[in-house]
């Protein structure tokens, strides 16, 4: 419904009721859960050495969807748009580029001389975890330019991106705890 400027007009909001309050949870849960299964079902043995354009493009393409997404979604939260939903949102696509990377060195480490230690998907994906974690334990490592290369860039991202759509996060609920109890006085 609009009013005479064209403006819509909010509705007061409905009390949730068990499964209108559970449903956004589940869903946020049944996505990743579909990324994960995706990841350890994709033919990911096709890419890397044998097809390495298509390893790279699909690579870069793929970072660059993600990180333009979380972009927005950071934009969302600074600009206060209460229609969106930011932590469904960045979750999600914090899920995909740790997936994204965990493919990357799994395809990476089919070429000799890239990796030591890194034997399987699961291996690429904890690689990927403890990079992003800082933790580095120094089982697997990466040794050829490539695999370094790329090592380079999740750290570069995580940085840039992740820690981006965090501090928004934070700010966002930050803002609502402080705002949430200034609302109900001002009823």
């Amino acid at each position: 419904m609009k009013d005479r400027t064209g403006r819509r007009i909010r509705r007061p909001a409905q009390p949730r009721t068990g499964w209108q309050a559970a449903r956004p949870w589940i869903v946020r849960a049944g996505i990743a859960a579909a990324v994960v299964v995706a990841y350890f079902l994709l033919p990911l043995d096709h890419l890397g050495p044998q097809r390495p354009v298509l390893s790279w493009v699909l690579f870069a393409l793929l970072l660059t969807v993600v990180a333009v997404l979380l972009l927005r979604q950071i934009r969302h939260v600074f600009l206060d748009r209460p229609d969106s939903r930011p932590g469904v949102a960045i979750s999600l696509l914090i899920v995909l580029s740790v997936h994204v990377f965990s493919a990357t060195y799994y395809a990476l480490a089919k070429e000799p001389g890239q990796f030591s230690g890194l034997h399987t998907r699961l291996d690429a994906l904890y690689f990927t975890v403890v990079t992003l974690a800082t933790v580095g334990y120094g089982d697997i490592t990466p040794r050829g330019q490539a695999a370094r290369l790329v090592a380079v860039l999740q750290i570069t991202y995580s940085f840039v991106f992740l820690t981006a759509a965090a501090t928004a996060l934070t700010t966002r609920m930050r803002d609502r705890v402080v705002r949430g109890p200034q609302r109900g006085r001002s009823r």
